[in-house]
């Protein structure tokens, strides 16, 4: 029955099956010999080969057969610690092989060797490509890139080694790009990082000291972004201009500072500016432990400005520095929704914390805008949640509910409320 079925449709159906799979179905009889070749998608891993030159040998038969057809997918694994894997050369005809055949999805990953590859991507010019995924390769002179269907790109561990204008200029050929994700990408030369992009929706980077980074700033100009992750213990600074209105930002940015002492956070007192000046109107915003402290730290240097679009805050902090809060609730005028999640032990918190907390003048959000609090705390005591949970109900004029995710004792129930419509859930 299946073999009544048009040859495009059997081949929609061998793409969804393991390689292996796909190729045996050659024996079955004459007219399935090679219409294997014809699956519009392929993952070849060069660990389900007896050895790499049977890999290469499959490979080199799949992507030169006049029979092929269109590819819509491609993924290439490929082991490094095989042996011949430091001949490189394959790689190129197989890319160049899949761009004539207007290939629209691409997936190469090289595990660690001695040597790595090249992405030549016939010099990065491809007419149909919408996806592309690259991990442990080399990226090399892009000046006359040309990828105008590209839409989402995601490099890890990617490696340029003539300068980093090589992923500026990738980003600036891509006049559709919606998504890109940089991991651990970097460059001998370059100190600086500008990504500019009219069409850029989301952007994810992530740069850690093991990672042994390139760059001290980073400049992003994309108006049209809507989601911004940052993850970066390396870089010094960061600008951020035209970020549109309502974006959502993810950030643990300590401006490659090793501590957080005053003196040090002074010396980056214009990058942790400029940064600030230039989120301003994210609505929905999540920190991270030391970005928090950093950024509550700075406001003793200079005020805070004031977050005005901001409606949802997720922060991620120790128990000891709850005494900020107020200071950056202070910056949040028309907060809505908080949460927050605390790690540390109890008591690591001072008493005198506590009463520094509980004394804190009250900021503008919980008089005029708060409605839902999220507490996520360890409950190993209880002395800082109650005094947590008794700061916000008491100065919480319209706050609707709060939540926490620990059996909290009876006494919450009879702490007085501002608010009469307020509910407090235990979960």
């Amino acid at each position: 029955m299946i073999s009544q079925l048009p040859d495009h449709l059997i081949c929609q159906i061998l793409s969804h099956l393991p390689i292996k799979d796909v190729v045996t179905t050659s024996l079955l009889n004459t007219r399935w010999t090679s219409l294997w070749l014809w699956v519009p998608c392929l993952e070849l891993d060069s660990l389900y080969f007896p050895d790499f030159n049977a890999f290469v040998s499959f490979g080199d038969k799949v992507f030169d057969s006049n029979r092929v057809s269109c590819i819509n997918k491609l993924k290439l694994y490929i082991n490094g610690y095989d042996v011949g894997v430091d001949d490189p050369t394959y790689l190129a005809s197989w890319i160049e092989a899949s761009i004539k055949r207007k290939i629209q999805h691409l997936h190469v990953l090289c595990l660690p060797a001695k040597y790595l590859y090249e992405m030549p991507l016939s010099r990065y010019i491809c007419e149909t490509l919408v996806y592309l995924k690259l991990c442990r390769v080399i990226m090399d002179n892009a000046e006359f890139a040309s990828l105008p269907c590209l839409k989402i790109i995601h490099l890890e561990y990617v490696w340029f080694p003539n300068d980093q204008s090589t992923l500026e200029r990738l980003v600036s050929c891509c006049p559709v790009l919606e998504e890109l994700k940089i991991l651990g990408c970097g460059n001998d030369n370059a100190i600086a990082l500008r990504l500019l992009s009219r069409s850029l929706k989301k952007l994810s980077i992530k740069i850690l000291k093991s990672m042994h980074d390139f760059h001290s700033e980073v400049v992003i100009d994309a108006p049209l972004l809507s989601y911004l992750k940052i993850n970066d213990d390396v870089s010094e600074s960061y600008i951020v201009n035209n970020l549109e209105s309502n974006a959502k930002l993810d950030i643990s940015l300590p401006f490659g500072l090793l501590d957080l002492y005053e003196a040090s956070i002074s010396s980056r007192r214009d990058s942790i500016h400029g940064f600030l000046r230039g989120i301003l109107k994210v609505s929905d915003m999540k920190i991270w432990l030391d970005t928090f402290k950093l950024i509550c730290k700075y406001s003793k240097l200079e005020s805070l400005p004031q977050f005005g679009y901001l409606s949802c805050l997720h922060i991620t902090l120790r128990i000891s520095d709850l005494k900020w809060l107020p200071r950056f609730l202070k910056s949040c005028p028309n907060l809505k929704h908080l949460i927050l999640v605390c790690f540390g032990d109890n008591d690591e918190t001072s008493s005198e914390e506590m009463i520094q907390l509980g004394s804190s003048f009250v900021p503008e959000c919980l008089l005029s805008s708060l409605e839902f609090i999220d507490i996520r705390i360890p409950f190993r005591g209880h002395l800082v949640v109650m005094k947590l949970v008794r700061y916000f109900l008491e100065n919480s004029a319209i706050l609707k509910k709060l939540s926490l995710d620990h059996d909290i004792f009876k006494k919450l129930f009879t702490i007085p409320r501002r608010s009469t419509t307020c509910q407090v859930v235990v979960i």
